[in-house]
């Protein structure tokens, strides 16, 4: 291990690359620290501490996906999700509306559109959450001179003003965490919408970690109980990477063909068909859409008690409600997910162009139909399986009554443990594709200075 992270600080490119995604990530995480201007943070911070314990609320499990952005009040208190909010709703009108689906295909000018209207749709969002926050402020500040009238957590007492710069403050946060993503991805390494999410989850393992153990080391935790949980939590992390890694090799066989004056026999490959073509993708798209209505609920909790219950009862993470639709979600964004990656007719018709074939099968419409019963099928199991893992918290949690380590299980498994070991395992197959690509150029560099060399005449 230290050998490889020595070579790839050895080699220039590639350790610019690196640095330059850290240092991304480390402005990431200090903006996440930079309160709204107008709110007295030492004020936010005795409420937050009163008010915690007793399991994950509303705002734990936002404040989870921000990296700890949104308790804080910071300016990057949205964090990525109304991009990626943004990319959904992009995707899906990609899918019906004409026109979309026109410019989709007109190569690099139809995705520089795409991206922009993307952007535009971000823009519209973050001030509309915007608002939602100052409105959720501003129940907090209620709150709190309730309890002590010389507490002010709002300087000025609120007003228009103050709604004003939140939402400009908030707003820009969220797009310059946007411009950093695409940053890293066009300068950095891995993909940088997804690697900003890993770090906001990483980020709350720390705290989560010390209290559990904290209570460990007073006798508070079963040891029995810590000794499955850990186990458990090995064979999630090996879950995740077999649901990852897994893939069906179609078989495939090329026709004979002439090179030369000679013929050759066509060469047997195959199509690899991943069980999870796509990824963490419908974790992320489906935790962003389970959001929106908690995210709703916290903001009006102060002016529209009624509504504010009602979303906690059946749309709070853990309920029966949360986790149907959740699971639906997940299965849904799988199959639109995988539809938009493999083209069954697309790929039958190169297979036919180029005399490939699938052994026992006839190129052309029965090709298609073959490839679009196979993915129909293992995008379903894997897709089941995504679930499955992605509900394993909430099962664990219920099983074992861990209300009080609700942040900790749904930060160690999970949707957070999916995003963690599919951003991880992107993220190295990049840097161990630079390294071989490296390796590759300097061995053909060697040969051709061995050939240039001359020769020695006797």
């Amino acid at each position: 291990m230290l050998k490889i992270l020595a070579t790839i600080f050895s080699i220039p490119d590639l350790r610019k690359k690196v640095f330059f995604t850290v240092s991304m990530l480390v402005v990431f995480r200090i903006g996440a620290h930079i309160t709204v201007p107008g709110i007295d943070f030492s004020i936010l911070t005795e409420y937050m501490q009163s008010t915690m314990g007793g399991g994950q609320g509303l705002t734990d499990y936002i404040d989870m996906f921000a990296g700890g952005a949104f308790k804080r009040l910071s300016l990057f208190a949205l964090g990525i999700m109304p991009y990626i909010s943004a990319s959904i709703i992009m995707q899906l009108m990609m899918v019906v509306v004409p026109s979309l689906q026109r410019l989709q295909k007109e190569g690099e000018y139809g995705r520089k559109k795409i991206n922009q209207y993307t952007r535009y749709g971000t823009v519209f969002l973050c001030a509309a959450q915007s608002y939602g926050i100052t409105i959720y402020i501003q129940s907090l500040h209620n709150e709190i001179l309730a309890r002590n009238p010389n507490s002010m957590l709002i300087a000025s007492g609120g007003g228009i003003g103050f709604i004003l710069l939140t939402i400009l403050a908030t707003t820009t946060g969220t797009i310059v965490l946007m411009w950093m993503g695409e940053l890293i991805t066009e300068k950095g390494i891995g993909n940088g919408t997804s690697l900003l999410i890993f770090v906001g989850i990483i980020s709350g393992a720390p705290p989560a970690l010390s209290a559990f153990v904290s209570d460990w080391k007073n006798n508070e935790v079963n040891p029995v109980l810590m000794l499955i949980l850990i186990a458990v939590f090995i064979i999630m992390i090996g879950l995740s990477i077999l649901l990852t890694e897994g893939q069906r090799k179609v078989p495939l066989q090329y026709g004979k063909k002439i090179v030369g004056r000679r013929m050759m026999q066509g060469s047997s490959q195959s199509l690899p068909i991943k069980v999870n073509a796509a990824n963490v993708m419908p974790i992320i798209f489906a935790s962003s859409l389970m959001l929106f209505p908690t995210q709703v609920a916290q903001y009006l909790k102060g002016n529209y008690q009624e509504f504010s219950i009602v979303i906690q009862k059946y749309l709070a993470p853990g309920t029966i409600t949360y986790i149907i639709i959740y699971v639906i979600l997940i299965i849904f964004f799988a199959y639109f997910y995988t539809a938009i990656q493999y083209n069954p007719k697309d790929l039958a018709e190169a297979l036919k162009k180029n005399g490939g074939y699938v052994p026992g099968i006839r190129p052309g419409t029965h090709t298609e139909q073959f490839i679009e019963r196979i993915l129909n099928r293992i995008t379903l199991s894997g897709a089941i399986f995504l679930a499955f893992i992605a509900i394993a918290p909430d099962l664990i949690i219920k099983l074992w009554d861990l209300q009080k380590y609700q942040s900790m299980a749904h930060l160690f498994g999970g949707t957070s443990l999916l995003i963690i070991v599919g951003v991880a395992l992107d993220t190295l197959k990049q840097i161990e594709s630079q390294l071989i690509m490296r390796h590759y150029d300097g061995f053909m560099d060697k040969s051709k200075r061995v050939m240039k060399r001359p020769k020695m005449i006797r």
